[in-house]
């Protein structure tokens, strides 16, 4: 039994979630969300309140709790919606917005224009660059993908970085001390 999978899903005010077939649908002020559910699982709405439930032991169980926690994803992503902040360390690094597409100034010979998904909104201040929308999943790709332009180095930790991130830093060259250089 999955702990996390039997645990019920409070549905707050303002979110309406509709069980149609082998789908759940989650509507709310931010968006609307739909996820397929796998055979061998069953969502039960009740008031506001949604339960899980898995009816094979083997694969059920395994799914039981991915079901509960997206559909939970989808209940706050509609609601309060998910963010994502990257920050810019290095000297020169920009981050922009022309319309809707983020333009990178990161230390290479051209700028770097990123599209954001449907449903996804890019917003800058002040060297951080936050993701925001709905689909916990979309979010956290397209931040991924905006830190894989510019990995954070481990010799001085200039890069694109998740806010928070701790970037463990490597000793440099060690210069040579004493000694006779060649005879």
């Amino acid at each position: 039994m999955s702990r996390i999978g039997n645990t019920p899903i409070s549905v707050p005010s303002g979110v309406e979630l509709a069980v149609r077939g082998d789908s759940v649908a989650v509507k709310g002020a931010k968006g609307n969300l739909e996820f397929a559910v796998p055979p061998g699982i069953t969502v039960t709405v009740s008031g506001s309140t949604v339960k899980v439930q898995h009816k094979t032991p083997a694969q059920g169980s395994a799914l039981h709790g991915l079901v509960r926690a997206q559909i939970a994803n989808m209940v706050k992503g509609v609601s309060e919606g998910w963010t994502k902040t990257l920050e810019l360390v290095g000297v020169g690094y920009r981050a922009t917005l022309n319309g809707t597409t983020l333009v990178l100034n990161v230390g290479f010979s051209h700028p770097v224009n990123i599209e954001p998904p449907a449903g996804i909104t890019f917003t800058i201040k002040e060297g951080k660059i936050v993701v925001s929308g709905t689909d916990k999943q979309a979010v956290g790709e397209i931040a991924a993908k905006i830190r894989e332009v510019k990995k954070p180095e481990p010799y001085k930790g200039k890069g694109i970085r998740y806010a928070g991130e701790y970037i463990r830093k490597k000793a440099g060259k060690a210069k040579a001390v004493g000694g006779s250089v060649g005879k």
